[in-house]
Formats: C-alpha cells, sequence, structure tokens
C-alpha cells in the first residue's frame, strides 16, 4: 500500500517505528536534526528549548514514543519516574534553585509535539496562571 512504502524505518523495540517515533522530537533522538542536548541516557534525552520562555528552558523527553500523559500505561511507571527524577537534576545542574515543571497533553492545552515531554521553565519570576 502506500502507506507502507511511505515509511521505511529501522526495526528497533517499538515494532516497525523509527526509534523515537515520526515527530521532530524523534529525530533529535536519531541525531538526524541537531539540538542543545544537556543530557542523554538509555531512556531519556535532555534539551534547551528552541523557543525559551525564561532563562533557562528546556524539554526532558522519553526516548519511547509516547504521545503524551494521555499514552501512558501501567509499563510506563519506571520511564515516568526516570524522567521526573532527571527534572531536580537537570533543572539544579541548569543553575536552578527554582523552576516551573510544564507537561501539555492535548492541543486544547498547548501541546504541538505529539512526543511527551517535560518542561523545565525557570531563572525568572513566574506568574500564574500560566497563559
Amino acid at each position: 500500500t502506500a502507506h507502507s512504502t511511505q515509511h521505511k524505518h529501522k526495526h528497533s523495540t517499538t515494532g516497525n517505528m523509527a526509534e523515537g517515533g515520526d515527530t521532530i522530537f524523534g529525530k533529535i533522538i536519531r541525531k538526524e536534526i541537531p539540538a542543545d542536548i544537556i543530557f542523554e541516557d538509555e531512556m531519556c534525552l535532555a534539551f534547551k528549548d528552541i523557543s525559551p520562555a525564561a532563562p533557562v528552558h528546556f524539554l526532558i523527553i522519553p526516548k519511547k514514543p509516547v504521545r503524551g500523559l494521555d499514552g501512558i500505561e501501567a509499563g510506563d511507571k519506571e520511564l515516568m519516574g526516570h524522567l521526573m527524577l532527571q527534572v531536580p537534576a537537570l533543572a539544579k545542574q541548569q543553575g536552578l534553585t527554582d523552576w516551573r515543571t510544564v507537561i501539555n497533553t492535548g492541543a486544547e492545552a498547548g501541546q504541538t509535539v505529539f512526543h511527551l515531554h517535560i518542561h523545565v521553565i525557570g531563572g525568572r519570576e513566574l506568574s500564574w496562571p500560566p497563559g
């Protein structure tokens, strides 16, 4: 079919999908496009936001292609814990003592890349409620 000929991907643990999935974040994970990477391990990647909302603004993403919080499953408990444990470690590495952590879920909530990502934002006073 047209669909199967359009998508020629390397095989991985995610079936016939390329490592990291088919979003811009998958391309960053596969190093197909550049990013200012601040941390990487076998489960996740963290990089500076290309359009920062504050002096410090980075994203932490799982290497597993998960759409968003609406796509996590019981088997993702270790992954989600791992992602959350990176937040304070990387915030401190980036010089923050206070920060905001944001996960947008769905287009109406402001999610523009449908690959789970945690925004860590700081380095200035942040107002509430957010936009």
